[in-house]
């Protein structure tokens, strides 16, 4: 592996071949192959913003596999962190979230990414980046790969690197019951936190951003949010809330890590927290008004909210 240059930012999880249609697939619908992963989008949206990333990961000596680390890093992200595994295939996802369609079905079971371990934290720590970027997805995988995340956040980074975290809790890869101490846990031990207010309900029995905070409260940036009405940020005593503005809807699917990418691209730059927020709502707005689960081309009011400037709502 060559020496890779050094990022802004890492992110490390699976990324999947993606086929969804227009049309529910029991009608016979044609599909598009396309590819799909919380950890990659983040990266993705990271270098459409103007930073550097690179994605770790392992993928199938397969078409998925090359598919897969050929559309991210055609979109600017580094993949000399992937590795090829040939016993293993590439993870595969179907989108029939069309009316009437069976909603988005998993075939990633013993997947190359779900043989991710501590033995690749190397690789990720051997980027040097500023910050390392996680989701409660690559736990769910297997053990390793839990143990894997779990060294992530609390192992030695010669880069003093921030450490952040998207509980990202997927109930059909695990149960609720399963995952909510394994998540409260990883959660702990991050420097950033990312959490949607429902499914913290849905773990943790949290129904406000401030009940979050109180079984986060060592987290040092906790953001909490909350769909449409927007966006709780705690740092340290300090809270700041910023309502999301008004999307017109066509695709949900990726919006929580744009957010994800549009917040920590803020704090990369040293931006206020509010500017954070709303670049976060503004990168997944982008995403909100797309059928792609990944950003394509960063929103014009993005260079508004880092100049400090007007935001339309």
């Amino acid at each position: 592996m060559s020496t890779p240059t050094r990022p802004d930012a890492v992110c490390v999880g699976e990324t999947m071949a993606v086929l969804h249609s227009a049309e529910p697939l029991a009608a016979g619908a044609s599909l598009t192959l396309g590819t799909g992963g919380a950890e990659s989008n983040v990266a993705v949206a990271l270098a459409r913003l103007g930073h550097t990333a690179a994605w770790v990961s392992r993928v199938g000596d397969d078409p998925f596999g090359r598919i897969v680390t050929d559309a991210v890093a055609e979109r600017g992200v580094d993949v000399s962190g992937v590795t090829v595994d040939p016993g293993r295939p590439t993870g595969l996802y179907v989108k029939d979230t069309a009316p009437g369609g069976a909603g988005v079905l998993y075939y990633r079971s013993s997947s190359a990414a779900s043989a991710l371990s501590a033995v690749d934290a190397d690789r990720v720590w051997s980027f040097g980046a500023r910050l390392v970027h996680l989701s409660g997805i690559t736990p769910a995988l297997s053990a390793q790969a839990a143990a894997l995340v779990e060294h992530l956040l609390t192992g030695h980074s010669d880069a003093g690197a921030l450490r952040s975290f998207d509980v990202n809790h997927r109930p059909a890869l695990w149960p609720a019951r399963a995952a909510a101490h394994i998540l409260l846990d990883l959660a702990r031990r991050a420097d950033v936190v990312f959490v949607g207010r429902d499914e913290a309900e849905r773990l943790w029995g949290t129904p406000t951003a401030e009940d979050v905070r109180a079984v986060l409260p060592e987290v040092p940036t906790l953001v909490v949010k909350d769909a449409e009405h927007g966006a709780t940020c705690f740092s340290g005593a300090d809270a700041v809330f910023e309502p999301s503005p008004e999307v017109d809807v066509v695709e949900a699917v990726g919006a929580g890590d744009a957010f994800a990418a549009g917040f920590l691209s803020g704090l990369l730059d040293g931006l206020p927290v509010r500017s954070r927020l709303r670049l976060g709502h503004a990168v997944a707005g982008e995403v909100l008004r797309s059928r792609g689960d990944t950003l394509e081309d960063p929103p014009r009011s993005v260079a508004e909210i880092r100049e400090g400037g007007p935001v339309s709502r």
